[in-house]
Order: C-alpha cells, then sequence, then structure tokens
C-alpha cells in the first residue's frame, strides 16, 4: 500500500481517538519527510543487496518547515471541516453596550452579554464535541455513596438545615450567613464556584455579588435562566478577608458538595476557578492545562473555566471562557432529549 495512504489512514485513526496534534516521534525526520513528501526531490531506491529503501531528499522545503502545511502539500491533512479543539465557538460574540457597566469591553473585545448560542432539535447547528479531546475522569458512571453523614441527606433543604448548624471547620465563627447553594433541585446545568464572598455572606446566597452579576449574564449568553441552573460552591461558609480555601476546610465541606451533585444530577457541571475544578477533579494541574477538554466527574461531563471574579479583574479572560461555556451548552443540547 502506498505510503501516503498507509499515513492517511493512520490520521484518520487518531483523529477519531480525539486527537488534534500529530506527533512522529517514533521515526527519523529524514523519514517522516520523505513520507510526507515535504522535501523536493525524493527518491526512492531499491537496495538492490537486501531489498530495503533508502531515502535521498534536497534541503529546500516547499512548505518553509511547517508540518501542517507539509501535511496539506501531501495530500494526508485531515479532511476539512474538522476544528481544532482551540476553536470551540459556534459563532463570534456580538457586543451590546451596558449602561453603567464598568466593565463593557472595547469594540472588538469577546463579552458574555446576550449571545444566543443558535440551537436545533436534539442539538447545535455547528461545531461537533469529536473534536474536543477528553480530559480526566473522576470516579465511574455509578458509585456508592461516602461513608458521611451527608450522604444520608435526601434532600436539598436537609443539607441547607445542617450547613447551618455545621462545625466541621472554624468558617462558621466568623461567617455571618451560610451559603449552602441556590437553584432548581432539577436542574440539568450545575454552576460550582470556590467561596462566598462578602455579598454571599451577607445574604446567604452564592454568587449575588458583581462576580455574580456576571455570571448571570455569562448563563443568559448561552440561552439559561439562573433560576433553572442549581449554584454551589466547594466551601459553605466564607473564609475571613475572601482568602483562599483551606485544604482542611475543602475536606471538611465537600461531602455537602457531593451530595448535591448526587441529588440535583446534573447533565454538565461547570467547573468555575482553580478550587472547584482541582477539588472535583482531584488534581494540583492548572487551569490553562484543564480547558478546553471533557472531564468526566463519576459520568457527568465536567467543564472547566475562569471563574467570573477572575473575569473583572482581567477581562482577556472573556474570550476563553466564552468558548467554554460554549462547548458546555454544546454537551447540554446533546444530553437532553429530542425537542427538550
Amino acid at each position: 500500500m502506498d505510503a501516503r495512504e498507509l499515513l492517511r489512514r493512520y490520521l484518520e485513526q487518531r483523529r477519531d481517538l480525539g486527537e488534534t496534534e500529530l506527533v512522529l516521534d517514533s521515526m527519523s525526520v529524514e523519514d517522516a519527510l520523505a513520507l510526507l513528501g515535504a522535501r523536493r526531490g525524493v527518491v526512492e531506491k531499491r537496495d538492490q543487496g537486501g531489498g530495503g529503501t533508502t531515502h535521498a531528499a534536497s534541503d529546500v522545503s516547499p512548505t518553509g518547515g511547517d508540518w501542517r502545511a507539509a501535511l496539506r502539500a501531501a495530500g494526508v491533512a485531515p479532511e476539512t471541516g474538522v476544528a481544532p479543539s482551540s476553536t470551540l465557538r459556534d459563532e463570534p460574540m456580538p457586543r451590546r453596550a451596558s449602561t453603567g457597566d464598568p466593565q463593557v469591553p472595547a469594540a472588538n473585545e469577546p463579552t458574555a452579554d446576550a449571545v444566543h448560542v443558535p440551537t436545533t432539535q436534539g442539538g447545535p447547528t455547528a461545531s461537533p464535541l469529536e473534536d474536543v479531546p477528553a480530559g480526566l475522569t473522576v470516579g465511574g458512571a455509578s458509585r456508592a455513596l461516602f461513608d458521611d453523614p451527608g450522604a444520608k441527606l435526601n434532600t436539598l433543604d436537609e443539607i441547607a438545615q445542617v450547613v447551618a448548624g455545621c462545625r466541621r471547620c472554624p468558617l462558621y465563627a466568623t461567617a455571618t450567613n451560610p451559603v449552602p447553594g441556590d437553584g432548581s433541585a432539577d436542574a440539568d446545568f450545575m454552576c460550582v464556584g470556590e467561596a462566598p464572598g462578602a455579598n454571599e455572606d451577607a445574604q446567604g446566597k452564592p454568587f449575588v455579588g458583581q462576580a455574580g452579576q456576571l455570571l448571570t449574564k455569562i448563563l443568559a449568553a448561552i440561552d439559561l435562566r439562573r433560576e433553572d441552573v442549581f449554584i454551589a460552591n466547594v466551601l459553605k461558609h466564607r473564609p475571613p478577608g475572601n482568602r483562599n480555601p483551606m485544604p482542611d476546610e475543602v475536606v471538611a465541606c465537600s461531602p455537602y458538595l457531593v451530595r448535591q451533585i448526587e441529588l440535583v444530577r446534573p447533565k454538565v457541571i461547570l467547573a468555575l476557578g482553580t478550587f472547584a475544578a482541582q477539588t472535583l477533579l482531584e488534581t494540583k494541574l492548572t487551569i490553562g492545562k484543564l480547558r478546553g477538554q471533557v472531564h468526566r466527574y463519576y459520568g457527568v461531563p465536567l467543564i472547566v473555566t475562569y471563574h467570573p471574579a477572575a473575569l473583572l479583574r482581567n477581562p482577556a479572560w472573556k474570550r476563553p471562557t466564552w468558548e467554554d461555556v460554549q462547548l458546555a451548552r454544546r454537551i447540554l443540547d446533546r444530553a437532553r432529549p429530542s425537542g427538550a
């Protein structure tokens, strides 16, 4: 069989497995270039003695050394229409002026404001999920509950009552109100943040400050009403001064979050920020290494993105966040029954 045809089949197999980058680390540079036809004057000679093949090639590359261009020139590039994993947007995010909003971006900057993700019955109109690499997997599709009192709570209201009297860590002593979570008990979409802030501590509800207002806009941008989503944090009481959660605090609060996920049974989880992502995925990897992948939390697809509070400090992260939430929406559309 022709070497190019073999390589074409190999690339198609790797693409079907979700890979988007080609690594030719098991071949010599000359052999790889010869197979791709990436250099001019490739000559194959049959070795009269042993029947082997030798390659003679000039040093002039018609593609300027770009392996992607070499693949295209050789006719072995993946089929067109398969988008790379870094291009997940279904459409550019239009900009809408917002009165009194100090975070209005520049004219060409994407925002999470008033965007409609086009969908059809049964799923989105473009950008299949096959181009998105699989991420980390935590647990299986089914599991036994933790041997913890929180695992025996049967409703979200029961969890809220237990959280109100929780003394597992010292945070209750400095907090004004517990913040167990808020939203629909039957939500298909669940957002998990880090910890309550000052506004959340005062009102006893998650994401009600400036970052919460931005989260509401982000959800609206993918056609989700806040009241149809369940929103919770890893920690259920505010850390003093909004400091980062401590490891023992995460351990103490995690059973409540786990039980909330079990009761809500969302079709998609959106992890907002480092601590939410690292806690759920049981990893120390950074957001930059966790984004753009479909992780699995006990069978539930989980997408990682930046915390809305981080977007207020760094508007440049709005574009990747928009890509992440569009990916989450695409997964949600596929998970819902046709016409739901």
